[in-house]
């Protein structure tokens, strides 16, 4: 291991992956109205929750993360986009190293934030409280083993930084 750098197990992982999928769910159906016909991401979900429920890691979450990021780039809508970008990183986040890198942090957030994001769009405020509430703990525990989310331009890096924030000072 590197400096900084720690052991994750196997519960912790699937706790991470859980959330994800959980922020992830709430966004299904955007895409499925938008794309009632493209199952990429309600495949990549799966996947994620096949895993969180204790099946072993398989390509099944890599290939499946892949093709619904695919699907965020050919739908219409911002909505859509972030939801099967959310359902792709509920299947990515299986994938989460323990690197003590703040890039690492996205495997964690960026469904979240997607689910904020097209909270904010529907109603004009994200639910950045309500959602980091879905990340029990082992998951607030595991954040902390990593630098903070990185600030960024984007709205979507914002919102990343803002659950961070809110998700670490859970105790």
């Amino acid at each position: 291991m590197g400096a900084g750098d720690f052991d994750l197990t196997a519960d912790e992982l699937r706790a991470v992956v859980g959330f994800a999928a959980a922020c992830a769910e709430r966004l299904l159906p955007e895409f499925e109205a938008a794309a009632p016909d493209d199952s990429r991401p309600q495949e990549a979900l799966d996947a994620a929750c096949v895993f969180a429920a204790g099946s072993p890691r398989s390509n099944l979450q890599r290939v499946s993360a892949f093709a619904a990021h695919r699907a965020a780039k050919e739908v219409e809508g911002e909505s859509a986009q972030l939801a099967a970008l959310a359902c792709g990183d509920a299947a990515a986040a299986a994938y989460l190293h323990p690197i003590a890198k703040a890039t690492q942090v996205g495997h964690i957030l960026r469904a979240a934030a997607c689910a904020a994001r097209v909270s904010e769009l529907r109603t004009g405020t994200p639910e950045v409280g309500s959602l980091a509430v879905l990340a029990r703990e082992p998951v607030p525990g595991v954040l902390r083993r990593y630098p903070a989310a990185p600030g960024g331009s984007s709205r979507l890096s914002r919102l990343m930084a803002e659950l961070d924030v809110a998700i670490r000072g859970q105790t």
